[in-house]
């Protein structure tokens, strides 16, 4: 499979007015978005969704914008009423709750999920276009895998641009001077309330061995790292061979907005939307 690199309407390097932002910059768009709710895991809504039917009518097109009367394809925040909850196992990283929802209909049911602190992860373009992976062994899979430089939200406070920095720095010892929000993802939300935050880092390059002084551990100490065309990047992904979704999300997220010359990016400050 060859991906043909879209067309652009711009250059890749950064523009006057486009948002661009450095590491340790918390400016951004303040401008609020629908369904925003910076800084909190657990956002409360509407109680609930709107639970009439928008299945149409049987003889209306299924594309038919008026059987989804009233609706904008935006995730917004909500939260259903919890009857009941209970705290199941607890850990360094993690903790796992059961909760009890009532459902829209008044019937409960319990959900099973995990509470993670969330995390962040950096796609790297080079001014080539070529995209920084490293490989990591990951236990629950058995697999060694080829990720973004990516770590956990772990010193409170932090702006999650200086946390991406930071990864960038530890893992694959470059630093970047343009970053940009690329993409906001929820991991597993059927099964967790972790969310991922991926930048575009550009303008690279690297540390200075007397610079860096981070030491590896574990699964860190022997992470290769590799520079592979953008479009070689999104080939290996559409035919199976890069497994690891925030690399999937931000190599696919990157090749299209390239297409503007990724004029299109919010800052990197950006509220999570």
């Amino acid at each position: 499979m060859t991906v043909r690199r879209p067309a652009r309407g711009g250059t890749a390097g950064p523009a006057a007015g486009t948002g661009d932002s450095t590491a340790g910059s918390t400016a951004g768009s303040t401008t609020g978005r629908a369904g925003d709710h910076s800084g909190d895991p657990h956002p409360t809504g509407d109680t609930h969704p709107v639970t009439d039917s928008v299945a149409g009518s049987a003889t209306g097109s299924a594309t038919d914008s008026a059987a989804t009367p009233d609706l904008d394809v935006v995730d917004v925040a909500a939260s259903w009423p919890v009857d009941a909850s209970a705290e199941r196992f607890s850990a360094r990283v993690i903790s796992a709750r059961t909760d009890t929802v009532r459902m829209p209909d008044g019937e409960t049911a319990d959900r099973d999920y995990v509470i993670h602190p969330g995390s962040v992860a950096v796609l790297a373009l080079s001014e080539d276009d070529k995209v920084l992976l490293l490989r990591q062994y990951r236990h629950p899979v058995r697999r060694l895998l080829w990720e973004l430089p990516a770590g956990l939200r772990d010193v409170p406070e932090e702006p999650l641009v200086d946390c991406a920095a930071r990864e960038l720095a530890e893992e694959a010892a470059y630093r970047a001077r343009t970053w940009h929000t690329l993409l906001d993802v929820y991991t597993s939300p059927g099964m967790s309330d972790e969310r991922i935050r991926i930048f575009l880092a550009r303008d690279v390059e690297p540390i200075p061995d007397e610079e860096n002084g981070y030491v590896r551990h574990h699964e860190e100490a022997d992470m290769p790292v590799v520079w592979i065309p953008l479009a070689d990047a999104v080939d290996r992904v559409l035919s199976g061979m890069i497994h690891n979704s925030p690399a999937v999300a931000g190599i696919l997220a990157a090749y299209a907005a390239s297409a503007d010359g990724f004029k299109g990016l919010r800052p990197a400050g950006a509220p999570e939307a």
